[in-house]
């Protein structure tokens, strides 16, 4: 008994290596397949961004923002179909390491069928089975050879039928050998086309990059302008929020107020409010983006200009690229605080949640007013496209007083 146990225990340790590479492998080649789903997603994104804003016929840094993430996103797509080559390179070389054991498994088999069939033959000296058990000289000799035919037929159907099903297991493990070939020679034949696109992206960039050095030094200009506009925005921003804390701390020494500041918090918060405030702030990392499609063209914090050399570009917030007349949304449950313009970011729109705070700007559409309770996802209104077909949303995110990196709050993409 304890020696069938060990043989059971081996038998399981060894399977379970394979067992677990097979298990391994399916999940890769899983999360392969999303992830090039979501790249190709990502790519026709982009394209038509690129189609929208290549509409103007004039060259803009808007128009070099999405052809760069058009480069980066395929750059990763070829390497994405690279660890999918190599994948199936390691599924043809176990799918041929079974053969190889199948082969080996079926001749064994057929030698041992064929040494079952000549000692038969030996044994019973040319007698058919039939006379064998016959000639028997005693009812117990009658009874033996009876119970050995039966054995013996046994074995040799069993036999028969391992064959067949090691044949059958052969023919199915190489048709699966010659599937996993094609697919290969299909990843790698997209891998050329998407090398071949990426050269001609990279042509493209430098077409753009070249014709805007031609226009330093208006982009100079562009740039102090935009400088100036972001610092409106920032003094209004913190005006607003400002004026709120005061009215907070005005309710909060009032009779009977439940408000109070908590440690840490910048403000005094009814339980509601800190209940809002507390779930926003658990949210990180999981919002919802402000727009459905799009990419940061411009990040958080400050970072080289990327066509003028030796200019950095401050930022408290990220500029989100999407396509004209996207729908701008609400990335959590909120309270619209305040709508106002400011010239360079058009709309504006401030949405409370206790004492953090999400800021939407540059929409030429506004759909809530002053007031309003918002929803996740609810529509704010719609992005504005500018001179250069560019539709590109500003989104900031502020706890009291201090801007934080968007980034960081946003589900990743």
């Amino acid at each position: 008994m304890r020696f069938k146990i060990a043989i059971i225990f081996l038998i399981c340790l060894c399977c379970t290596p394979a067992l677990l590479a097979q298990s391994q492998t399916k999940k890769s080649r899983a999360e392969l397949e999303r992830e090039k789903a979501e790249i190709q997603k990502r790519l026709l994104e982009f394209d038509q961004i690129l189609k929208k804003t290549a509409e103007t016929k004039k060259v803009s840094v808007g128009q070099l923002n999405v052809v760069n993430k058009q480069l980066q996103t395929r750059v990763n797509y070829i390497n994405t179909l690279s660890r999918e080559v190599r994948l199936i390179d390691t599924e043809i070389r176990e799918t041929e390491n079974k053969i190889s054991a199948l082969e080996n498994d079926l001749k064994n088999m057929k030698e041992e069928y064929s040494g079952m069939i000549y000692t038969s033959s030996k044994l019973n000296q040319g007698m058919t089975m039939t006379a064998f058990v016959f000639s028997s000289s005693t009812f117990k000799q009658f009874y033996m050879r009876l119970k050995y035919l039966k054995q013996y037929s046994d074995a040799r159907k069993k036999q028969v039928e391992q064959i067949e099903k090691t044949t059958a297991e052969l023919a199915a493990q190489r048709e699966n050998l010659e599937t996993k070939k094609n697919e290969k020679q299909n990843i790698l034949a997209q891998e050329q086309q998407q090398k071949q696109q990426l050269d001609k992206a990279k042509q493209e960039q430098q077409g753009i990059v070249n014709s805007l050095t031609k226009q330093e030094q208006d982009l100079r200009k562009q740039i102090a302008a935009a400088k100036k506009q972001q610092e409106n925005l920032n003094r209004a921003i913190r005006a607003i929020i400002e004026e709120e804390i005061r009215r907070a701390e005005a309710e909060a020494k009032k009779a009977n107020s439940t408000a109070t500041r908590s440690s840490g918090s910048s403000i005094p918060l009814t339980p509601e409010a800190a209940a809002l405030s507390s779930s926003f702030a658990g949210n990180r990392g999981k919002l919802p983006w402000p727009v459905e499609s799009g990419f940061v063209s411009r990040p958080f914090g400050t970072h080289p200009h990327p066509t003028v050399k030796g200019v950095t570009e401050d930022n408290d917030g990220v500029d989100i690229q999407t396509t004209p007349n996207a729908n701008v949304r609400a990335v959590f449950d909120g309270e619209v605080t305040k709508i106002f313009t400011v010239p360079g970011y058009g709309g504006t729109i401030v949405v409370k949640h206790g004492e953090y705070y999400t800021m939407y700007s540059k929409l030429k559409v506004i759909s809530v007013k002053s007031g309003d309770k918002v929803t996740a996802k609810q529509v704010l209104g719609q992005v504005y496209t500018n001179k250069d077909g560019v539709a590109e949303v500003h989104f900031e995110t502020w706890k009291g007083l201090t801007p934080m990196d968007p980034s960081i709050w946003l589900a990743g993409r």
